[in-house]
């Protein structure tokens, strides 16, 4: 368990493009292909860093969908909101250099870099000051690839600190 003040969360990318992600704070599932609601591209759950009540989740096309619908949905955030993200088949062909910039004011230190079909789970939250270290990323390479053109999946899993009440 969690020392007090902090949220037990989990994060899996997908694998492939076959088996979906997940995304869990405090042993509830905000996203999964059971639930329905995880599709290709990044996977966010953005969560109230104080409660942690889930304020949306919502998946976003980043090979065929448009990269306005993630901008909307990040530009507005209220410091101390937790960011989980993860990754399912491309994350980041559509990806421009305001969406990655505002992964990184969010604590990342691979959204700057990442790539198509690179597997990639996150934490981050408005308002920090430093990099995130819940960041796990694993790049698309034809030399270390485990399953047929595809990266490693991942898992990230951790006690993260709420957020003081703004």
């Amino acid at each position: 368990p969690c020392p007090p003040r902090h949220f037990a969360f989990r994060l899996l990318s997908g694998a492939a493009n076959v088996v979906g992600p997940r995304i869990c704070l405090e042993g509830r599932e905000l996203m999964s292909s059971v639930k329905n609601n995880v599709g290709r591209g990044l996977n966010i759950a953005l969560v109230n860093g104080v409660s942690g009540e889930l304020i949306a989740a919502q998946a976003f096309d980043m090979w065929a969908g448009d990269v306005e619908n993630l901008l909307r949905f990040l530009r507005p955030l209220h410091e101390g909101t937790l960011v989980l993200v993860a990754s399912y088949d491309d994350p980041a062909t559509k990806l421009t250099e305001e969406s990655r910039r505002i992964f990184g004011e969010l604590g990342s230190a691979v959204a700057k870099d990442l790539g198509f079909r690179d597997s990639w789970v996150f934490l981050g939250a408005k308002g920090v000051q430093d990099r995130s270290p819940f960041e796990q990323h694993v790049r698309n390479s034809r030399g270390s690839n485990k399953y047929e053109g595809w990266p490693q999946a991942l898992e990230l899993g951790g006690c993260v600190p709420q957020r003081p009440p703004g």
